[in-house]
Parts: C-alpha cells; structure tokens; sequence
C-alpha cells in the first residue's frame, strides 16, 4: 500500500481558535490552597533528587528480549556485523540532512539504515552488560515498509522525514503495535494510529517501534524511579547506567535518542517530561505550544497540558521532526489550524543568529557552572544576557488539576481510542487490576493513582485551579519579559518546565555540558506561545557555537 506524499500548502497564518473570551471564574481561595511540596514536584518534573543507584527491578518480569524480536529476526539474517560496521561511520551521530544525503549518492538505503538502527537495539539494549531497556516494542513491518521506500524514493518532492525510522513513546497509538504506557493492563492495547502518527506516515516516515516511559507517564507510583515500567523495566542512562537518573517520563525517547537507536525520537510532556529526559541524556527536547501538536490517541494525564514533542540529537533534526508532525485535529479540543506550509520550522535555520537577542536568566541560577559557561557563548554570538529575579507566583493546586483531569481524561482516552478488549476504562479498574499481581504489576506502588482516586474535586473547582494556573504561569514569564524588553527566557534542564508546561508556552533544551560526575545538563530556551521557529532558530545558533554534545561511551 502507497504512503500519501500530499501536504497542503498553506500561506497565511491563522489566529488560533482556543482565544476566546471565557467566563471570569473566582479565583481559587487561601482555604482551598493546596501547595505542592518540594517532593511532589520533584516527581511531576521528573528532576533527578533522588538516588536511584538501588533498584527494585531492573528487567522488565513481563517482557523478554526474545519476545521483541522473535518476528524481526528472519528478517535480519542478511544483515551482519561486517554490514553495521560499514555504515557506523556513514549514520552514527549523523544529523536527518546528511543521512538523506548519503542516500541520494547511493551509500545505502532506506533498508540498510533500518537494519542498522535495528541491530544497534538488538546489540545493546537489552540483556547485557550495556543494556538500557529504552526499546519495548518493534513495529514488524518496518523492513518491509523501508524496501518499499527504496523502491519508490523520489528527490523531487520528499519531506525530510521522508524513510527515517522513528521510535515512539510507548503512550502514542500506532497500528500495528500495543500502546501499553508501560503498564501490564494495557499490554494487548492495539489499536489505530494517533493522529501525529498519521502525519508522520502520510509523509513516509518509519515507525521502527515504541519506546519504554516511566509508567503512566510518571503519575502512577510516586516511589518509582525515573523510566520504570512494568512492561518496559528499567530505563538506564548510557552516560551512567544505574548511577545517572534517565530523567522522565520520556525517559525511552530520550535513551534511545542519544544512543543512537533511531533517526529521532518522540516523547511526550505534561511537566517537564521531555525537558528532563533529553537534558538528561544530552539530547534537544521541544515542548511545543500546547495546540501546535495533536494529543489524540496518546494515553494522557492532563488535556490540559499535554502535549507531544520531537526528541533528536541536533536542533535541526529537532526542526524537521515537528515540521512533520504539527497539524491541526479536529478530534483534539485544543488543537489550532496553523497555515504555514512545509519546512517552515527548518527554512532559513541555518542562517539563525543570536545577535541583539536579550534573554533572561534567573539570579538563582548564576551558582551553575555550566549555565555560567553557556551564557558566556550566548554572548559571544551577540545576545545580551539580563540578570533577573523570578517573579514571586507560586502553582497552587498543581496535584489537583493532574488528578481531577487524569480522572476524567483515561476514560475519554479508552472510549475514543483504545483496544475494545482491555480490562480496564478508569483509574479505579487500574488500580484494581494491579492488585491481582503486585509484584509483576506495581513493585513500588501505585501511590499517584490514589491520590487521583480520593480526590474530590468537581468541574468548577478544577476550572479555577486552571484558570489560575495559566495566570501565575504567564505572568511568570511575561511580566519580566514585558519589563525588560527579553525575547526569552534561559533555564536549566526542565527547572522552570511546570511554569511553562501551565503557561502553555513551548521550550526546548539542549546539551550545555557534562558536570564534573559526568551529568548531562542542558540550556533551557522558554519563549511565548508559538515562538517554536525562534526557539529552534536560537537553540540552533547555541549548538552550532558551542558544540557541547559528546555521544555516550561504550555505545560506538
């Protein structure tokens, strides 16, 4: 069966439709107020203040590397060790551009390049003394569909994406495959593509296969480690297995992207969700504007916040990736038509420049060594750096508005897009299931889904916990930028992700550095709603001047 190779073209842009007026709601009150402890917070963003060098379970108890790739390696059997290591030098650390390069002057194909990502999982991930377990599932046609692009290939009116293998978090539906969200009640999920999947093959791009997450996309068990899962077991970090968090709830994507598992990755954020774990792994993460990109058929936590977003190994991967995916879905509330036509997010990139650019940097932030270091590169580029004291807002209620949406928001996802057949629709069926085997099921509890469950608050309660959300996490931002004339906003890692993530404004990071234990730490670029082009342009011009990505040892 023929991929589309259809896009349409669009020139004018087009305001989005969620801007309008909404009723005043009173604002949510002292004695309603429920703080966010530092511990809570330091779960929902997935920071790494926990050490998690001891783990209850480290291979997954219902998952097994034969499992994976018993329909795949027939397949497999022409593609030797003395192939993959005539492409490493060719595809290794290489960006989408110079691999589609390769391909038109006739090194290998799209086969070849799928074998290649194939057998690096098969080699590295998965029982062994390297083994990450950032891969839980292979879509099994993959090498089939590659031949198929070998076949047809035409240079003349190809998107970028076009036959590069991409890995998906295993909370976003794709035929042919179970969308678990790590967890054992939905390992026979099989279901139809979301929507960001059709985009993506619509302009032939490799599904390769799904990869592992903190389970339930970190809002299960809240003494779990980052990247754990009962399907999937437990995520390590290539610059430091058992010793450096992965970062989550993407924790897969990200693995897998900085390990070179595939052309790119995709991974998906509630609050600082892909932020963490691409600085983690010393890979670009983009959180887009809430809208830019479809949430239907990703198993979610919060249709208020949710989103999903590219993982790459350089800004400019990052660029094509989301130039493929964005889109409007009309089955998605918040979804936006925006006319731009293809490659908007990669045209002119090259030429980004951050001169004149002001950026805004936290006081607080000035004891990092690295982030010190990344502003000097800033400035050498021509961007002038203002040293600025956080505005004073706090995010009340932040819990609640994940329990009160996730309660709500599981069953629409089973009805609209999940397998008939799962034994489960509600948090509660969840919760239940996993008592049946809590050993295979929920090792460290599922303290998180509790919570959902007991809380009590009704529909208008939850509507003024957003709207006071979005207020102190715009005025976050915009109130310093207003005052000192910034065009955006510098952070560390996913630090200011949940200000971002209830703004609804995008972010991105990239590599900045290792610290002296050897922990990847990324630049933070926060700007305002739709400013994805300017994030990428000036990640883009950071990358090109500070070159600070070093691949992960032992994984060549």
């Amino acid at each position: 069966m023929r991929y589309i190779l259809f896009l349409s073209i669009f020139f004018f842009v087009f305001s989005c439709k969620e801007n309008k007026s909404r009723e005043a709601r009173e604002p949510i009150s002292e004695s309603e107020t429920v703080e966010t402890t530092a511990e809570e917070q330091s779960e929902l963003d997935a920071i790494s203040t926990k050490d998690f060098r001891e783990f209850k379970v480290l291979d997954s108890k219902n998952l097994s590397k034969a499992e994976i790739w018993s329909a795949i390696n027939p397949q497999m059997e022409d593609f030797i060790e003395s192939d993959y290591n005539r492409l490493k030098p060719l595809i290794l650390e290489q960006d989408i551009p110079t691999l589609q390069k390769h391909i038109s002057d006739g090194k290998f194909g799209y086969e070849e390049l799928t074998k290649f990502y194939l057998y690096r999982i098969r080699k590295f991930d998965r029982e062994n003394s390297l083994s990450l377990n950032s891969v839980i599932s292979i879509n099994s046609n993959v090498i089939t569909q590659a031949k198929f692009l070998d076949e047809e290939h035409d240079t003349e009116s190809i998107h970028p994406i076009y036959g590069m293998p991409i890995l998906l978090k295993d909370n976003i539906n794709a035929s042919g495959m179970a969308t678990t969200a790590g967890a054992v009640a939905l390992k026979d999920n099989v279901t139809e593509d979301a929507f960001i999947v059709q985009q993506l093959r619509s302009k032939c791009a490799l599904i390769l296969g799904k990869a592992n997450l903190s389970e339930w996309a970190y809002f299960f068990c809240g003494e779990c480690p980052s990247g754990y899962s009962a399907i999937g077991g437990q995520t390590l970090n290539p610059y430091g297995r058992r010793i450096i968090d992965t970062g989550g709830s993407s924790s897969g994507s990200g693995v897998a992207a900085s390990a070179n598992f595939a052309a790119a990755t995709i991974g998906s954020e509630t609050a600082g969700s892909i932020l963490s774990p691409a600085s983690q792994n010393s890979v670009v993460g983009l959180k887009p504007t809430v809208g830019l990109v479809s949430r239907s058929g990703i198993v979610p936590i919060s249709s208020t916040l949710d989103t999903a977003g590219p993982i790459t190994r350089t800004v400019m991967d990052n660029a094509i990736v989301l130039d493929a995916i964005f889109g409007e879905d009309t089955s998605d509330s918040k979804s936006f038509m925006m006319m731009w036509q293809s490659g908007f997010y990669t045209k002119d990139l090259k030429s980004a420049s951050l001169n004149g650019k002001r950026f805004g940097a936290p006081k607080r932030l000035m004891a990092d060594t690295l982030y010190i270091n990344a502003l000097e590169v800033l400035k050498r580029q021509g961007a002038e750096i203002v040293e600025i004291d956080e505005e004073q807002l706090r995010l009340p209620n932040f819990i609640n508005l994940l329990n009160l949406d996730m309660k709500k928001d599981l069953p629409a996802y089973v009805d609209a897009h999940a397998n008939k057949n799962i034994p489960i629709r509600t948090v509660v069926d969840v919760i239940e299931f996993n008592l049946k085997d809590s050993i295979k099921t929920m090792p460290y509890g599922q303290s998180l889904f509790k919570g959902i469950v007991a809380d009590k608050g009704d529909t208008n309660y939850l509507e003024r916990i957003k709207d006071t959300l979005s207020r102190n996490g715009k005025q976050y931002f915009d109130i310093p930028m207003k005052q000192h004339n910034l065009d955006g906003f510098l952070s560390i890692n996913n630090y200011h992700a949940a200000f971002a993530a209830v703004a609804e404004y995008p972010a991105i990071t990239v590599p900045m550095g290792y610290t002296s234990k050897g922990v990847p730490e990324g630049l933070t670029f926060i700007g305002k709603r739709l400013q994805e082009k300017q994030l990428l342009e000036w990640a883009y011009a950071y990358e090109q001047a500070s070159k600070a990505r070093v691949a992960p040892k032992n994984y060549d």
